[in-house]
């Protein structure tokens, strides 16, 4: 009979000390953690400490994409973007381009109008078409892909897409329209800590 995994409530974010990093292992896990790196999992993880390794403080993100995929051999990338940031999809795609064939795909394909799921519009006096995320992972699948970079899809239509996608997928950009997509900022100022009860 199979013993039913003990319940965990990890809360790495209140821990003082960070022992893990000089190898304490806290949760019990490390066995099968280690386990669990092997085939496919190690390939990808060799490649990902390579490239930290070798450019720790050195390299941008998209400089580290492109390092990472021609580590993993990667000869077709997608790129599943937000209509709202469609210029700097433009430009990843050239500069990706310049190593890879690159597939992009714009979050309002297939012109889904939200009135025939019955979705909250923009504005309500118009027609609205939806972001299509389920759409984006389905065109890119067919594409044979083998990564995906997500650039700028809304919260929850970067969740659908990863769940879809059949190619491992990585964040370039992520959105946040107030903060020019730097979602990072909400924790360095202190302005906008204060939208948040009893912070400063």
């Amino acid at each position: 009979m199979v013993k039913k995994e003990e319940k965990i409530v990890p809360v790495c974010d209140l821990c003082g000390n960070k022992d893990c990093v000089n190898g304490k292992d806290c949760f019990d896990s490390a066995q099968a953690n280690q386990a669990a790196y092997s085939g496919d999992n190690l390939i990808l993880a060799r490649a990902a400490s390579e490239i930290e390794g070798r450019y720790y403080m050195r390299k941008t993100r998209l400089e580290e994409v492109i390092l990472f995929s021609k580590q993993m051999n990667y000869k077709k990338l997608g790129i599943a973007f937000c209509i709202g940031l469609a210029e700097e999809a433009k430009l990843l795609a050239k500069f990706l381009r310049l190593e890879f064939e690159v597939m992009s795909v714009c979050c309002k394909n297939a012109g889904i109008k939200k009135d025939t799921l019955d979705l909250v519009k923009i504005d309500n006096e118009g027609d609205e078409v939806m972001c299509n995320p389920i759409g984006q992972a389905d065109i890119l699948n067919r594409a044979g892909t083998d990564l995906n970079l997500i650039c700028g899809l809304c919260i929850g239509h970067d969740i659908q897409f990863t769940k879809y996608s059949q190619a491992p997928v990585s964040t370039f950009i992520v959105k946040d329209r107030v903060l020019a997509h730097n979602p990072a900022g909400s924790l360095y100022c202190r302005y906008l800590r204060k939208r948040f009860p009893g912070q400063v």
